[in-house]
């Protein structure tokens, strides 16, 4: 796990940005704190910071070049069949002088070029450059777990594995207001879009080929295989379907225990971490891990369970039990490291477990991704209720009125039960793509474009805006079923919130996350399955659930699933307020920076300090995220 950057210039002004190669490297040092080194020959540089998981010695440093000098790799990820893949190449006469992936990987292109992709089980961001044909070759894992950026103009391309990187080469910093717009709905940005103009994200199983002439070829290939029609024919039973997942986890959870450099596990009470960490215990005795407590927010915590089952398997487990001021204490740490707005403020839970379990591992695994392809959260629920209809349903749109007045809440059962009452009813009278982007989203299309500047709102373009957006509900139809809502969680909140979040905060605090649940080779068997072995009417996740049974405590079903929520609320009306009534939410500073409604923004402290904020907070929180970034970047 690693930082890289780089550059292919196309004129000699293009290659006078080279200069700052050495900053865009330095700018991502807590990717790769162990060591960092460049390339730089004619119209290329790379740039690379490392840390070290595979092979610590110096032969394991990047950038990595060829016996011949021709071919030289910077390479960001892990691959899990390295070994495999290896053992291939020295049965065809190939010698290996270290024992990373990377020189593995190097070898591959070489042999077999662009196709040797579709060999690699892991994730990773990587680049080679071809010193003889003078091409440059960028290419993103099948999921998105690793991120790359990429910018071109007429005289350079250049990439790097955070917006940091770029800024530091001399990316021009022109904000896109379509990319603001869709953030003040999603908290978060969908690729392949960024909060800069011209820079781009470069999709998960997409990669580029550069040429020396500045042409680009890009190319998509990997997609995940979901084909309704052979799901239809799916004749498993569905206990040989649990058995085949149980399998297929297995294996790939004891693919991501090798390292050499302490390894643990997060867990934290939720089944899909507990998955994943009775499952490492079957490979490595007195597993190490890791989860955190909130002592100020019993409604939160879930250590009793990650205590039941640390207790089950036997592994040697820590709790960071935290107060809010311990959360408090790390907000602007994290505000800090966004380069790109972001407000999912669960990062900031993330960040701390990471910070603390650096101290003890340098690697942990965790469960992401399982909700995404199995139906775990609750607006799948909602979905197969509304596709499946009933008396119930048709009960919930039928109150719309009292759903409307009731105090609507994150923080407490009632005030979050009638929060997704009422988000249900509204989704019951739209269609499965309104319906989609509206659950997806904290705030309407209308009420974001309200809270922009009648300047701002017009450089949003609409037309833009709209087009993103059905890219990204491409794969929902009418008379579609629940998996096409799936596939498209696995191409919006799965990459640009999930991935993003822990990828961003995991690699502030040097620590590598690796994710089973997205093996490849368990994503193309869960959207082989049909929906009903993924939810039905007592159980979301049904298949993770049960499969996994007999490895869990039956109190981890006897209880309710509920996300991590910052005490955002208590912090706006407390510690927070001067920053939002003096400072970066005041009336003149919003108004002389002229990207937001003064008047909007006033309604929404108006309502953040009333007896019926709702969830209000949520919009101030993405507003002050942007804010503090604006300040840091654009002022």
């Amino acid at each position: 796990m690693c930082g890289i950057t780089g550059l292919f210039a196309f004129s000699d002004s293009g290659r006078s940005s080279l200069t700052g190669l050495q900053a865009s490297t330095d700018a991502i040092v807590s990717r790769g704190p162990d060591s960092q080194g460049h390339f730089v020959y004619d119209c290329v540089g790379l740039g690379f910071r490392r840390l070290a998981i595979l092979d610590l010695s110096a032969d394991g440093n990047q950038p990595m070049t060829d016996e011949s000098g021709r071919y030289t790799i910077v390479f960001n990820g892990e691959i899990f069949n390295f070994r495999e893949l290896r053992a291939r190449l020295q049965r065809k006469g190939y010698t290996f002088k270290s024992h990373t992936d990377t020189e593995v990987i190097l070898k591959l292109y070489i042999t077999e070029g662009r196709g040797f992709l579709k060999k690699l089980n892991g994730f990773f961001g990587l680049a080679i450059y071809d010193k003889e044909e003078n091409t440059l070759f960028i290419a993103r894992d099948r999921m998105g777990v690793k991120p790359m950026l990429v910018y071109r103009d007429e005289d350079k391309l250049m990439f790097a594995s955070e917006m940091k990187s770029l800024l530091a080469l001399g990316v021009p910093r022109k904000l896109d207001y379509a990319s603001l717009s869709h953030y003040l709905q999603l908290n978060y940005i969908p690729g392949p879009a960024t909060i800069f103009k011209g820079v781009k994200k470069l999709l998960p199983g997409h990669y580029l080929f550069v040429r020396p002439d500045g042409k680009v070829v890009k190319k998509r290939w990997y997609k995940i295989p979901y084909d309704p029609k052979k799901v239809a024919k799916n004749r498993t039973t569905y206990e040989q379907q649990k058995a085949k997942l149980v399998e297929l986890m297995d294996a790939s959870v004891a693919r991501r225990l090798v390292a050499d450099v302490p390894l643990g596990s997060f867990l934290s009470g939720g089944i899909d971490s507990s998955v994943i960490t009775a499952l490492a215990a079957r490979h490595t005795p007195h597993l190490n891990t890791f989860s955190i407590g909130f002592r100020d927010e019993p409604f939160f915590d879930e250590t009793k369970y990650a205590n039941l089952v640390a207790k089950m398997h036997k592994t040697n487990h820590t709790v960071f039990s935290l107060t809010n001021n311990d959360l408090y204490g790390h907000l602007f740490d994290v505000l800090d490291y966004f380069d790109e707005p972001f407000a999912d403020s669960s990062a900031l839970a993330v960040y701390i477990l990471s910070k603390h379990t650096r101290e003890k591992v340098t690697v942990a695994l965790s469960g992401d991704g399982a909700d995404e392809m199995f139906a775990g959260y609750n607006k799948h629920m909602g979905e197969w209720q509304v596709r499946t209809g009933g008396a119930k349903a048709e009960l919930v749109t039928g109150l719309n009125i009292l759903w409307d007045v009731l105090p609507k809440s994150r923080n407490s059962f009632l005030g979050n039960k009638v929060r997704q009452l009422q988000r249900f009813s509204r989704g019951m009278l739209s269609g499965p793509k309104d319906r989609y982007w509206d659950w997806a989203s904290l705030a309407s299309e209308k009420d974001a474009r309200n809270l922009l500047s009648p300047s701002a709102r017009s450089k949003a373009g609409k037309r833009i805006a709209d087009k993103r957006r059905k890219d990204i509900l491409e794969n929902l139809h009418a008379d579609g079923d629940l998996n096409e809502v799936l596939l498209t969680d696995m191409n919006l909140v799965l990459p640009y919130d999930m991935l993003a979040k822990v990828d961003l905060m995991s690699m502030a605090n040097s620590l590598e996350v690796r994710t089973p649940f997205l093996d490849y080779k368990v994503v193309n068997f869960a959207f082989s399955l049909p929906v009903e072995s993924k939810i039905d009417a007592k159980m979301k996740k049904r298949i993770v659930q049960d499969a996994f049974r007999p490895l869990l405590p039956e109190e981890l079903y006897k209880r309710p699933k509920h996300g991590f929520e910052v005490p955002l609320l208590k912090w706006f009306r407390n510690e927070l307020r001067p920053l939002i009534t003096d400072d970066l939410l005041s009336d003149d500073f919003v108004e002389a920076q002229g990207i937001f409604s003064v008047d909007a923004v006033r309604d929404l402290k108006k309502q953040l300090f009333s007896n019926n904020p709702g969830d209000v907070h949520a919009r101030i929180w993405a507003l002050i995220v942007f804010q503090h970034w604006w300040k840091r970047h654009m002022v």
